[in-house]
């Protein structure tokens, strides 16, 4: 059960609800920690704009910190609008005075200094004082690229310029800098300079599909722009964090949320980079399924994503198939010996055994018909038309298949009688009656965990064989039919059925832990009984 922590927010108040401290209450809450508050000013505002602003007393602003801090144990401290001179001076004062002699708790500090609509929240004179006397106690100063412009007195413009910032700011006095990428845009072939040039620095891919993940790139949106931060912490390291830039006007508050994410995620315990990390995926998937009826201006993000803790993330226009990259990425090594096997790899070069292939064929005809059965049980179990449709509509792509490898075969000299007669083999017999077993369970969706990791691996394979081009020979290869089968529009278009409907099914009734447990074990196992199948025809096991 995770541990509820107390933390204490000195900002600002938003009358709209978007940003400042309620935002900030509104993140602790949804990670499960307790919120304190110290208001440093009140606003008038909307999604339109800043209307006015009025500000707090220091001395009452350094009076709401006392109370909070004399009768809370506090885990971590953010700071955000902190309004003028005067009341940032009394900030530093308060923590300093109640902290004197003993270790203050991570403090996250969000230099708040202009409002998404370009209304100015920090007064000019109040920057020396932040610069010279709240910086120095910051475990974390979090600034967006014109807060990091009026610290440093100069332009950022580029992703090199701001791996550059970050040095700089950090010669300022807090123990690390997350300087935020939104408002810079960049390319992957940006980033791929900047990490051409700082082979050092660790970059983190979030929301982006990796490695052996095909059929959801293919499938899934395309995105031409990333939104790129780097945090630099004390010893110099650097860790860079890429993500898909998501084209939304929900983004009020959204500094707000990542900082209160963060000092969340410190007071739990967490690293920097493991805190930089989490608060980034959550104030992302914030945004992605940020509410779209709110106001007629900038839109605030949702800060209760998270709150139904779900074992699948939901879907959203940017990750339209979560389920499935949870269950690749929870397999991703034995999905790779899959997908990679020796014996895809030799086809693809077109010097297979041609006897391996043979008995590939023949024993993958006679896994069909495990397969088609299995399908029917699924249709049977479904508990709406359009998902007895789909699954009749995937049984006729393998009687079309069955066709194929009856053609495969006369190709390669195997009669139908002697195709028939042929003996299922071990590897062959293992799977299908574990496919049958799990039909005969009674969960329709563990049994489509059972045939997606079929359908999809092997869409998967034509995939990565027919972009592989470098060393795939297509050009005289035997086996050049069956690669354009399995990367062709038709097997495509059953996988894309697949995803969707194994999304339809995640989505449509959300698995408890150990319900996501049992089903990404039966995925794993059929990842595997692949892989044997694969050794059985590449060895001529019988």
């Amino acid at each position: 059960m995770h541990t509820q922590h107390t933390i204490l927010t000195i900002a600002g108040s938003d009358s709209g609800g978007g940003a400042g401290i309620q935002a900030d209450l509104r993140t602790f809450a949804a990670l499960g920690n307790y919120g304190t508050s110290a208001i440093t000013a009140l606003t008038a505002q909307n999604t339109q704009g800043v209307q006015a602003v009025h500000g707090v007393p220091p001395a009452f602003v350094q009076q709401q910190i006392q109370s909070v801090l004399d009768d809370f144990d506090v885990h971590a401290i953010k700071t955000g609008m902190l309004f003028n001179a005067d009341n940032t001076r009394a900030t530093v004062e308060a923590l300093k005075t109640h902290f004197s002699g003993r270790t203050m708790p991570p403090l996250v500090c969000d230099p708040v200094c202009v409002s998404t609509s370009g209304h100015s929240l920090l007064a000019p004179e109040a920057i020396q004082v932040l610069i010279h006397e709240l910086l120095p106690l910051t475990t974390l100063i979090t600034p967006n690229k014109s807060e990091a412009e009026l610290l440093l007195s100069r332009s950022i413009t580029s992703l090199e310029d701001m791996l550059e910032a970050t040095k700089d700011l950090i010669r300022l006095g807090p123990k690390a800098v997350l300087l935020k990428g939104g408002h810079i845009t960049a390319k992957l072939s940006d980033l791929g300079r900047l990490l051409s040039a700082h082979p050092e620095a660790r970059v983190v891919r979030d929301g982006m599909y990796g490695d052996k993940m095909e059929i959801l790139a293919v499938n899934g949106p395309q995105f031409e722009y990333l939104v790129v931060d780097v945090l630099r912490e004390a010893d110099d390291s650097v860790t860079v964090l890429a993500r898909p830039r998501i084209d939304s006007s929900s983004t009020h508050g959204t500094g707000c949320t990542l900082s209160a994410a963060l000092a969340s995620a410190l007071a739990d315990g967490n690293t920097l980079s493991e805190a930089v990390m989490k608060a980034t995926a959550f104030t992302h998937l914030g945004i992605a399924t940020a509410y779209t009826n709110l106001g007629s201006g900038q839109g605030p993000l949702n800060h209760l994503h998270s709150v139904a803790q779900l074992s699948v993330p939901p879907r959203t226009p940017g990750n339209p198939y979560p389920f499935t990259k949870l269950l690749i990425t929870g397999s991703a090594a034995i999905w790779k010996e899959y997908v990679e096997h020796e014996f895809v790899q030799l086809l693809g070069k077109g010097t297979l055994p041609r006897a391996s292939f043979v008995q590939f064929i023949v024993q993958d005809y006679h896994y069909l018909k495990y397969y088609a059965r299995a399908y029917s049980l699924l249709a049977a179990k479904s508990p709406s038309f359009s998902r007895i449709g789909s699954a009749t509509q995937t049984i006729g792509h393998i009687l079309r298949e069955i066709e194929t490898h009856r053609a495969f075969c006369g190709e390669f000299g195997v009669s139908t009688d002697e195709l028939e007669s042929t003996p299922e083999s071990a590897a062959t017999t293992a799977y299908g009656c574990y496919l049958m077993d799990i039909g005969i369970q009674g969960d329709a969706t563990k049994l489509l965990m059972a045939l997606l990791a079929c359908l999809l691996g092997y869409g998967e394979v034509g995939l990565w064989l027919k972009a592989s081009a470098s060393w795939v020979i297509l050009e005289g290869n035997p086996y050049r039919r069956w690669i354009e089968d399995y990367s062709g529009a038709e097997h495509q278009a059953a996988v894309r059925a697949g995803l969707e409907t194994i999304e339809e099914a995640a989505a449509s009734n959300p698995p408890s832990p150990g319900l996501l447990a049992e089903w990404r074990a039966v995925w794993d196992r059929c990842t595997k009984l692949e892989t044997a199948f694969w050794d059985s025809a590449l060895h001529l096991k019988n």
